[in-house]
């Protein structure tokens, strides 16, 4: 089977729940999946009933698609994720994000918790992310390319819609909510880095690093969708105590509240 079919027999199990058209998707990392109970849901599929769609694992990711509006737009929010760590294959990881583009998406806010890198970070700030660093080793679009779904070569230059950015500090600013931009870093995991390895990062020029979201973003711009990346600093290198991701699921709770309202900014200002 062709991962067209794949998507379109996942469409349609969708389809048969509501005929919502989502003009943004939203993925929601750990422990950040609040925003999809505030939705005028239309319908929310468990993802073990969307076929072909991977099933989350992971602590702190419910693994629930909830169509409806949010903030006056037509939305689609992915409570929780898949993860590479899990056994899943990068292209299986980035399966969701295409389907989403099927539904009608042009436009994908990415989130995660990510462990802060910079000096300057501490844990409990909200960052934009500016560019990645893929340094899991695989990507989604490894084997036959379907030109349907994408070209073989994308480009990745501008992964992160530079007009998406500017709109997310602008309302980072009408709410004072602090807000940092900075380069994520994407891991396999599930191990955490060594010390030698945080510090190869930082002289790349990271400022984050994280398990996930890397593939997501790839797959979306392979299907011509814009990109808004937010990483929830959870902790940071400077930390006395080595993470723990209860810590980070801590960390990515308490965070929360602000983290639901800068989101539903964007998407108020996206909706004007």
């Amino acid at each position: 089977m062709t991962e067209r079919a794949r998507i379109e027999e996942a469409v349609a199990a969708v389809r048969r729940r509501t005929a919502a058209a989502p003009e943004v998707g939203v993925i929601l990392g750990s422990g950040l999946g609040a925003l999809a109970d505030e939705a005028e849901a239309e319908a929310a599929l468990a993802y073990g009933e969307i076929p072909h769609f991977p099933v989350s694992t992971a602590a702190g990711h419910r693994g629930r698609l909830v169509l409806g509006r949010l903030e006056g737009r037509q939305v689609a929010l992915m409570q929780g994720r898949v993860h590479v760590y899990e056994g899943y294959t990068a292209a299986q990881v980035a399966f969701p994000v295409r389907v989403l583009a099927a539904l009608g998406a042009r436009t994908l806010i990415v989130t995660n918790a990510a462990g802060g890198i910079s000096r300057d970070f501490q844990a409990g700030d909200l960052m934009i992310i500016r560019d990645h660093i893929n340094f899991s080793g695989t990507n989604p679009l490894i084997g036959p390319n379907e030109d349907a779904l994408g070209p073989r070569f994308p480009d990745m230059s501008r992964a992160y819609d530079p007009q998406l950015a500017v709109l997310a500090v602008t309302v980072a600013r009408a709410a004072g909510v602090p807000v940092r931009q900075g380069v994520y870093v994407g891991v396999s995991g599930p191990s955490y880095e060594t010390p030698a390895e945080l510090e190869m990062m930082a002289r790349w020029g990271a400022d984050a690093v994280g398990m996930s979201t890397v593939p997501e973003v790839i797959a979306a711009r392979h299907a011509g969708v814009r990109v808004l990346g937010l990483s929830a600093i959870t902790n940071v290198v400077t930390a006395p105590e080595p993470p723990t991701h209860e810590a980070v699921l801590q960390a990515a709770r308490a965070l929360e509240p602000r983290f639901v309202r800068f989101v539903r900014g964007i998407l108020r200002a996206l909706a004007g």
